[in-house]
């Protein structure tokens, strides 16, 4: 597999290399060189497979030859040990349940894989995972690099603007986890993973890595789970299908758009945003204007820079597609928790994530259609808030209940990276 840097196309990298080193120069995400196409019955013969045994031949259209297709059915399997199902709301609409892993969110099969991909191509290498996280992210990566050998995992959050289950979630752990609140937002905690990725005496001196959605690794994971939301509609469902997808960092749309692009018939997808409107607001008025990051109830997407979003432009770029047809709208806090009661009432619990989703899906969907949310996190993560919003207990799975009454093992800091530089040169193995 051969990937370009979109701020260098000059630098080219193989999947290993995108895998080891997150980003290119300047900063740059890679971009496959090559997107895999399948013709409708390749589709067909797909989607009569089982989930690890497709999503390996879709990982594998994608990284050809660098891992073959045993350690990728092997790769997978440890990976993907969990289902996505597809639960239905309402007659026209269902929703991609992405939480049954074992930190409750979407971001586990992403993270995972990742895991699972860096230990096959790095061999004994020892290398420094830093990642900034709005919540979800550092657990699902927490978990899935937790006891593995020769990696240690940093995770930069804004303290104060996460759950505070999702706190517990990855920062009780310890071992080779190491997690720091930070003393400011979700953006300054990524420029500060930026800053790093930019000075190359510290990338070489800790073997510096990045399990974000920059990494391509996650990225390629999450395209699986969008092939089995399709393998579980009926054929009259798969007609017209409309998914929308609440977006933060913009990853798991970017994967979404990539299944398209692989042949996988989706009529169209839609970005639904909180408060944190750049991408709407770019797409309405053609003007790149990122405002101040705000908190919101869906705090996972409070994101005004979306990382992946390069991708996304390039996607449309490859394909010949019209940006202005990526359905898109920003649902305030008020509706978030109109929607997770309008969800409630309708039989389904939901959190704001997936209720905002759910929200301008039923608004922009046509008739005839059918329409797909992806529910990227279990209620439970949002236990104070979905309780505040509907009245009523909410029940902790096991994996939240286990972890609920730990102290928190976290480090504390200010917006610096003098500061962040120092503690990761003096971090022990």
């Amino acid at each position: 597999m051969k990937l370009y840097n979109l701020k260098d196309h000059s630098q080219q990298v193989s999947f290993a290399q995108a895998v080891e080193q997150g980003l290119g120069k300047n900063q740059g995400l890679f971009f496959p060189e090559q997107l895999p196409k399948f013709s409708a019955n390749e589709i067909e013969s797909l989607l009569k497979l089982d989930f690890v045994t497709r999503s390996a031949k879709i990982l594998s259209a994608f990284i050809g030859d660098e891992i073959s297709h045993e350690d990728m059915q092997r790769l997978v399997k440890n990976a993907f040990e969990f289902p996505a199902p597809v639960k239905s709301v309402e007659e026209d609409i269902g929703t991609l349940e992405l939480y049954h892993g074992p930190t409750l969110a979407f971001k586990d099969f992403g993270g995972r894989f990742m895991a699972q991909a860096l230990v096959q191509v790095a061999a004994d290498k020892k290398i420094t995972i830093l990642t900034a996280t709005s919540g979800d992210t550092g657990a699902a990566v927490a978990h899935a690099f937790y006891h593995l050998p020769n990696i240690r995992v940093v995770i930069l959050y804004p303290e104060g603007k996460i759950s505070p289950l999702q706190e517990k979630l990855f920062c009780t752990l310890g071992d080779n986890i190491h997690t720091i609140a930070i003393q400011s937002d979700f953006d300054a905690c990524q420029s500060l993973v930026k800053q790093a990725f930019d000075d190359e005496a510290l990338k070489s001196a800790i073997g510096l890595n990045s399990a974000n959605s920059i990494n391509i690794s996650r990225l390629l994971a999450q395209i699986c789970y969008y092939f089995e939301a399709y393998a579980q509609l009926t054929p009259k469902q798969r007609e017209q299908l409309v998914i929308s997808v609440p977006s933060g960092n913009f990853g798991d749309l970017t994967a979404g758009l990539l299944a398209k692009t692989m042949g996988l018939p989706v009529k169209r997808f839609i970005a639904a945003t909180n408060a944190n409107d750049t991408v709407p607001r770019y797409l309405d008025t053609g003007k790149w204007e990122p405002h101040a990051t705000v908190a919101t109830l869906s705090n996972a997407m409070d994101v005004s820079q979306p990382n992946n979003w390069p991708r996304i432009e390039e996607i449309y770029k490859r394909e010949n597609w019209v940006l202005k047809s990526l359905g898109h709208a920003a649902v305030s806090d008020e509706v978030s928790k109109q929607s997770v009661r309008e969800l409630a009432q309708k039989g389904y619990l939901s959190e704001p994530h997936g209720a905002i989703a759910y929200r301008v899906l039923r608004d922009q969907l046509q008739e005839g259609e059918y329409g797909l949310f992806l529910g990227t996190a279990h209620p439970a993560k949002f236990k104070e808030v979905v309780e505040e919003i509907l009245g009523q207990s909410i029940p902790l799975p096991k994996e939240l209940a286990e972890r609920a009454d730990m102290p928190l093992l976290s480090h504390y800091m200010p917006d610096d990276f003098t500061k962040l530089h120092d503690f990761l040169i003096k971090l022990d193995w």
